[in-house]
Order: C-alpha cells, then sequence, then structure tokens
C-alpha cells in the first residue's frame, strides 16, 4: 500500500474538526513551525480547548505533517513540520 493510500486512509477516521485543523496545519507548516492551540482556534472558529483535544488524532497520525506538543504557555504551542 502507497504512503498516499495509507494517509486517505487514515485521514477518514478524522472528525470534521480535526480535518479542518489538519487542513489548516498542511496549507501553514511551509511558513511556520509552531503553532498555539488559541491563534489556530481564532483561524478556525473554535475554541483553544476543541484545538487542544483534537490534535492528539492529528498528532497521533499518519499525515503529510508532524506534529508535536512542544510547550504551554498563555496557549499550547505545536510544533509542526512538513
Amino acid at each position: 500500500m502507497s504512503t498516499t493510500a495509507d494517509t486517505c486512509q487514515e485521514t477518514t477516521t478524522l472528525t470534521d474538526k480535526q480535518h479542518k485543523i489538519l487542513e489548516f496545519l498542511e496549507d501553514n507548516a511551509d511558513e511556520q513551525t509552531y503553532f498555539k492551540s488559541r491563534l489556530i482556534a481564532d483561524e478556525l472558529g473554535m475554541s483553544a480547548k476543541e484545538v487542544g483535544t483534537n490534535m492528539t488524532a492529528i498528532e497521533r497520525g499518519n499525515f503529510d505533517v508532524s506534529v508535536e506538543k512542544w510547550g504551554y504557555s498563555s496557549s499550547t504551542t505545536w510544533m509542526v513540520t512538513a
């Protein structure tokens, strides 16, 4: 099975919110490495808590971006690499 097929299969298990977050990260990972949950939330019309809760599925999945919980100060920060 190809990597693309694996990624497509994996993304089918994501919720709509998780898809929105993943798409946002994929679109912006080339320009930025660190993302705060509250700033992602502002961009996507969600709460920071919703973003943080849904990031774990992305963090554990096999996608075009790698997500790692990086730190916490005024909001959880995520390191994202493409």
